[in-house]
């Protein structure tokens, strides 16, 4: 089945009257006076600046925070090399959060309690992290970096991944040649799509689109039915293929093609 999109997102003013308390990175998950090294071994996923909600007055912070293993750390300004708080990502979940009518313009995301298996059953609580981003982009790069973490390790984060990764780590469920979410999309385009006008063309249904790479990025594997419009499935197949880090046609191979003639 395909998911609903009223289960995806949740509004900004019920979650906003539900938290009694914003959580202060890094108290519940390290030892007193200890912070796990930020600046060690492992690349950085993301880094830029984003706006945390701040104690009971609500009010916001600008932070520079730094996305490196499943780790989140912030800091008061890029330069520091000693982090002000962390958030450890293990047993976490990633939420866009639709704005109320009062807060209109505001890019908002949220980082709570629950991990595989458990997206929709956690409800809202006072440990979760309300962040703002100063745009639509960032904080969907945002989300993507750090859902692509927290659900790897169960066969999502698959947006935005090498094509290498995803069919290696997908062989353990069997022989594979590509990832999953494009023999799904292919398949089906080849039994109901080939007659369809406007084809790879005309866009398919935005808000579906943005839910089912919701749920392929979260582990679920959401099946076509005879409902599902062929438009969308196709432009979840391109929109796939676009953020890949490299195209199917490496870049080595395309310039050495290009400089061969």
């Amino acid at each position: 089945m395909l998911p609903a999109a009223s289960s995806r997102r949740r509004t900004f003013a019920a979650r906003y009257f539900a938290r009694s308390k914003s959580l202060v990175m890094g108290e519940q998950s390290r030892s007193p006076g200890q912070l796990p090294c930020a600046r060690g071994p492992g690349p950085v996923l993301k880094a830029g600046w984003l706006r945390k909600q701040r104690g009971l007055m609500k009010n916001w912070q600008q932070r520079w925070f730094v996305l490196r293993g499943d780790q989140l750390f912030y800091y008061k300004d890029k330069d520091e090399t000693k982090p002000q708080g962390f958030l450890s990502l293990q047993g976490k979940q990633v939420t866009q959060l639709l704005p109320g009518p009062e807060e209109v313009g505001k890019h908002l995301f949220e980082i709570s309690p629950g991990g595989a298996g458990e997206r929709e059953k956690v409800p809202a609580t006072p440990e979760a992290l309300l962040l703002m981003a100063s745009s639509q982009r960032d904080m969907e790069d945002w989300v993507q970096a750090i859902r692509r973490v927290i659900w790897a390790p169960f066969g999502g984060g698959i947006f935005g991944q090498r094509l290498e990764d995803i069919v290696h780590h997908e062989r353990k469920y069997g022989p594979r040649l590509a990832p999953l979410l494009v023999e799904q999309c292919v398949d089906f385009i080849r039994e109901r799509g080939l007659t369809e006008e406007g084809l790879f063309r005309m866009p398919g249904q935005a808000t579906l689109v943005r839910d089912l790479q919701d749920s392929f990025d979260c582990g679920e594997k959401p099946l076509f039915d005879s409902t599902t419009d062929v438009h969308t499935v196709a432009s979840l197949l391109k929109l796939y293929l676009r953020e890949l880090p490299e195209p199917v046609v490496p870049f080595a191979r395309g310039l050495w093609s290009w400089l061969s003639k």
